[in-house]
């Protein structure tokens, strides 16, 4: 053995060859951290000291080869300055050029995946075999970065630069042929006799006398600058940019890197990239989107243990057949938990069934299942009219109308049917869960599972834990909600749980707009321009705005100080008026569809008139002033959530609002929305804006952080 660490090995296989190994101990799959850089150059040094070694073998003893850089440790970083990063950014470029420039032949057998550092490793060695089931890719700009470690450089000289584009922007994973095809890799073994290929392949090279120049000038040499070529890259520039999203500013930074640096030498188009990394990672964006990746794994880790601790759900039901029963019925049968569907009414079975079958027929259309799966789905739905089997039922969904008498009326009925043992929920978006607790008789064994609509698109679902719920049955319904392929959130009882109760002081906001005298398309405008999907006045007619009032006014009795209205209240008078949003065609919009069949929206006159009627004098205000007025409220009652223990961590309440309302990702929810301000920031746009009332106001543990300059991540 020539090396030995805790990550990486080095030890020569047969006369004049070495085996570089990666295999971080303790951990389920390889990732690069400085500790591993320090390791791999520990062992290149001694590879550089020994004698009669003509070749160099990299592989993994894990079964990917290696997933990247360590994200925790880059979100580390990313708080240190740029002079601060660029000696670490420096070394790490050397080593890998130190692999590089090795006086032998170097091929990397890549197993499993190989994506972001973890490629750029690869993209090192001289030649690439990889498994025929493997993936090789560059997926940072879902960080909000882009590669960072010479993966730019190397692979858009090595593939070309349009290929490489295409990789670097999409950020998707390549398989073996596309990679072959492309001459990203040079060989494609089958996973059993990759190792083997790999060797035998260095055997070659090294007995035909490979000549290294001529190999590594294919990663190195820059292309030759000519007319052509820059009005290729023009050309290039102006078909792919006009795809990209301004507000994720890591695929506009490498389209301008790799079409700069295309024609600069080997180290300064390295230089180039060093330097762009680092501005990117300290942007905002990145700050937020590897924020969300390090959130997204909490999340797994949560449920991960859940599915330790709760028991499998193998047979569930669903009461309740309408829009959120029967989403619930498809979602579980397609993810394989047969479900009964009761309602009362034959028509809501026929309804249910039906909506499965369409989404169903969606799925083949697109090739994700064929009609023997479609038919297997069908038949893990039992609709019914009655309890039948209900005692073989490991958890219940109830899932009627969004009355508090109703429900607990089905609640106990539900109850009587199930084994003592059997967990059940409510899907309610407003209601108490303590509160429907009491009539049951076994209310530990009852919690929220407040799904959002549409089910099958939604990832996010809150698990409501009432006063007396018991950890087996959170532990049982969060394992049913992985099961079903959703992001689930514990969160505690409050009126509105948390996405609606922070969704509600923005609506209330957008109220106090229309009551300035600000039109609602420009604050649609202005919101989505901010990021968000939809603006509130179309998201309102999206939910309903039956739908709407009704939380609303939960949402008052359980918070009347702050979130009481202090003037008339437009969507109460839209809803008096039989305006119900897309429900019945006619809300702040009227819809209809156009000759192709396309939904199309325009301001309802209706609307327009009755908020003429209700303003007061208009006010004038910038788009920032509209920003600031709509996002006060929700991110202020965020920071209330998170204090009162609504949910458990910043994390989470940021992913609650990413996951259920579509908060803009590029932002990372609403509380990493003020670390990029700053609280001293925040509170002062608060301060500027508190003439709106209580729901503009600062909290104490709020204004702390703003005089001690503590953030939330």
């Amino acid at each position: 053995m020539m090396y030995e660490g805790q990550a990486i090995s080095l030890q020569i296989v047969e006369p004049g060859i070495a085996e570089l190994v990666f295999d971080v101990q303790g951990a389920s799959v390889n990732s690069l951290t400085s500790a591993v850089f320090e390791e791999i150059t520990a062992a290149v040094q001694q590879l550089r000291a020994a004698q009669g070694i003509d070749g160099l073998l990299l592989r993994s003893a894990k079964s990917n080869f290696i997933v990247g850089a360590d994200i925790p440790e880059l979100a580390q970083r990313s708080r240190q300055s740029a002079a601060e990063l660029a000696p670490w950014m420096a070394s790490v470029h050397g080593l890998l050029c130190e692999i590089e420039s090795l006086p032998l032949v170097s091929v990397a057998a890549v197993n499993g995946l190989a994506l972001g550092g973890g490629f750029e490793m690869a993209l090192a060695a001289d030649f690439r075999v990889l498994a025929s089931d493997g993936k090789v890719g560059l997926p940072e700009v879902q960080l909000g970065l882009f590669p960072g470690w010479g993966g730019t450089v190397r692979l858009s000289r090595l593939i070309g630069v349009e290929a490489s584009l295409n990789w670097m922007l999409g950020g998707r994973p390549q398989n073996a042929s596309t990679a072959l095809e492309q001459g990203a890799v040079d060989a494609v073994a089958e996973p059993d006799a990759l190792h083997d290929s790999a060797l035998a392949l260095l055997r070659q090279k090294i007995a035909d006398g490979c000549d290294l120049h001529r190999v590594r000038e294919r990663k190195q040499a820059p292309m030759p600058a000519c007319d052509r070529l820059h009005a290729e890259l023009a050309a290039l520039d102006k078909t792919l940019g006009a795809k990209l999203d301004p507000n994720y500013p890591a695929a506009p930074s490498v389209l301008a890197l790799v079409l700069r640096h295309i024609t600069l030498d080997f180290q300064a188009a390295l230089q180039a990239e060093q330097q762009g990394f680092i501005e990117l990672l300290k942007s905002d964006s990145a700050q937020a989107l590897v924020g969300l990746f390090l959130n997204d794994q909490l999340l797994k880790r949560k449920a991960k243990n859940a599915l330790k601790q709760g028991a499998a759900v193998k047979q569930a039901a669903v009461i309740g057949a309408g829009i959120m029963g029967g989403g619930v019925a498809f979602q579980s049968a397609s993810t394989g938990t047969p479900v009964l569907m009761k309602d009362i009414q034959p028509q809501a079975l026929e309804l249910g069934m039906a909506t499965a079958g369409k989404l169903l027929d969606r799925q083949i259309q697109k090739g994700r299942r064929d009609e023997a799966g479609k038919q297997q789905v069908l038949q893990a739905i039992s609709p019914q009219l009655d309890y039948q089997d209900f005692d073989q039922v490991d958890l219940v969904v109830e899932a009627v109308v969004e009355n508090a008498a109703i429900k607990a009326s089905v609640l106990v009925d539900v109850e009587a049917q199930l084994r003592p043992d059997a967990v059940l929920t409510s899907n309610t978006s407003t209601i108490s869960i303590s509160a429907l607790a009491e009539s049951l008789q076994r209310p530990a064994q009852f919690c929220g599972m407040h799904f959002f609509n549409p089910v099958h698109l939604m990832p996010l679902v809150e698990i409501i834990r009432g006063r007396d719920t018991s950890p087996q049955t959170l532990a049982t319904t969060l394992a049913y909600a992985v099961a079903m392929g959703k992001s689930p959130i514990v969160v505690n009882d409050c009126p509105g749980f948390l996405v609606n109760r922070i969704l509600f002081p923005y609506f209330n906001g957008f109220n106090r707009l229309l009551l300035d005298g600000v039109d609602f398309e420009r604050i649609d405008r202005v919101m989505e321009a901010f990021g968000w999907p939809m603006g509130p006045a179309y998201l309102m007619d999206v939910i309903g705005l039956d739908t709407c009032v009704h939380a609303d006014k939960v949402m008052i009795e359980g918070f009347p100080a702050r979130m009481a209205h202090d003037d008339a209240c437009i969507v109460e008078q839209l809803l008096a008026a039989d305006c119900l949003g897309q429900k019945n065609g006619t809300g702040f919009y009227q819809y209809g569809q156009d000759d192709s069949g396309r939904r199309t929206r325009v301001p309802a006159p209706q609307a327009q008139q009755l908020i003429d009627a209700a303003k007061g004098p208009v006010v004038e205000l910038s788009d920032a002033d509209i920003v600031d007025r709509m996002m006060i409220p929700l991110c202020m009652e965020a920071v209330r959530c998170l204090e009162d223990g609504i949910a458990d961590s910043a994390a989470e309440v940021d992913m609650g609002l990413i996951l259920g309302l579509g908060f803009p990702r590029f932002r990372g929810g609403p509380l990493r929305y003020i670390d990029s301000l700053g609280a001293a920031e925040f509170c002062t746009r608060v301060e500027r804006h508190a003439g709106q009332g209580a729901l503009y106001r600062t909290t104490e543990s709020l204004r702390q952080r703003a005089a001690t300059h503590a953030s939330f991540f």
